[in-house]
């Protein structure tokens, strides 16, 4: 089959699916494919984009690849949000941040970072698939570990939990960061535009983006918190090493 055609065959496959599509599900699909094509092929259709000044790229999102509009289009797809109806407040995003970095974590432990009752938070993050149930740890009373899931990634436009940013550029945000942002407040936070998100994301309903999650990142930052974030076996944003379960 002729590159053209599969490259034709890869935008639509990226345009029809409702979740990211992973480059090896374009691989089985796509006529003589393989995953490493596919990567090519992807880049190629940006290269087009790119050349042709459209308003939408191919990103890697959530482990698959995704249409989503331009950043610097951002002020325009959000007139088609007037309204935002839910906010994560400063303390879920607080709690996601300590949860991305050190995941698989208990409840217990985000709360001795965050020195405050987070079961709560917690609850709402489960409920609005952020953070899901990895397990337990092995020790007395076994614990819930938390983990973020995949939605996570999507909402805030990483491949990977590898994209995060270094704790220690967070210090270093959060040293030069605002007063009243180290307050750390249980407040609710203006969303921020919706960088990179396709109009049929619904990051505007959560009221979260990636510049939002390293302002929350960067005042947990100096605290209890290695530099990199967690690797742990388990910890994968997937959730396919454990089923999610529903919190009690």
């Amino acid at each position: 089959m002729e590159r053209n055609e599969q490259r034709r065959i890869v935008e639509a496959l990226v345009l029809a699916s409702p979740e990211p599509i992973a480059a090896a599900r374009l691989a089985a699909v796509v006529p003589g494919g393989t995953a490493s094509l596919a990567r090519e092929l992807v880049d190629e259709l940006n290269a087009e984009y790119e050349a042709s000044r459209r308003g939408f790229e191919i990103r890697e999102v959530g482990g698959g690849y995704q249409l989503r509009t331009r950043v610097e289009l951002a002020e325009f797809v959000q007139e088609l949000r007037p309204k935002r109806t839910q906010r994560l407040s400063r303390a879920a995003l607080e709690t996601l941040s300590v949860i991305a970095y050190k995941q698989p974590i208990t409840r217990g432990e985000v709360e001795h970072v965050r020195g405050v009752d987070v079961g709560a938070v917690v609850r709402s993050l489960l409920e609005r698939d952020l953070v899901r149930i990895a397990g337990h740890r092995e020790i007395p009373g076994r614990p819930m570990l938390y983990a973020t899931t995949k939605r996570f990634l999507q909402l805030f436009g990483l491949a990977s939990l590898e994209d995060l940013p270094s704790l220690r550029d967070l210090r270093e945000l959060a040293e030069g960061g605002s007063e009243d942002a180290a307050s750390g407040e249980d407040t609710a936070i203006e969303p921020e535009d919706a960088l990179g998100l396709a109009p049929e994301d619904d990051a505007s309903e959560i009221g979260a983006s990636e510049g939002e999650f390293e302002d929350a990142a960067s005042l947990v930052a100096g605290l209890e918190l290695d530099d990199e974030p967690a690797r742990t076996s388990g910890a994968g944003p997937s959730g396919d090493e454990e089923p999610p379960a529903k919190p009690h």
